[in-house]
């Protein structure tokens, strides 16, 4: 029965699991951070990049004499 008691008392002692659990849920809120920071930023840039391709569209020369550049914002590909 001592040695029951002894191992309980150890069990309840020993802090490591939790301190790993603690870790872990501290490293996945960093993570779904950085990715919730990633993607927003993404939508940003490419409406950014969408409102530029709008504005260019039909402004540019392109190596043939005479005639504009084009920009699809769908595709983001340009002459």
């Amino acid at each position: 029965m001592g040695k029951l008691i002894e191992m309980a008392r150890r069990f309840h002692d020993d802090e490591n699991g939790a301190a790993m659990v603690e870790y872990s849920i501290l490293i996945g809120i960093i993570a779904g951070a950085a990715i919730l920071a990633i993607v927003a930023i993404g939508g940003w840039v490419s409406g950014r990049f969408t409102g530029l391709c709008g504005i260019l569209d039909g402004k540019g020369l392109t190596a043939t004499a005479g005639t504009s550049g084009t920009c699809k914002a769908t595709t983001g590909t340009g002459t």
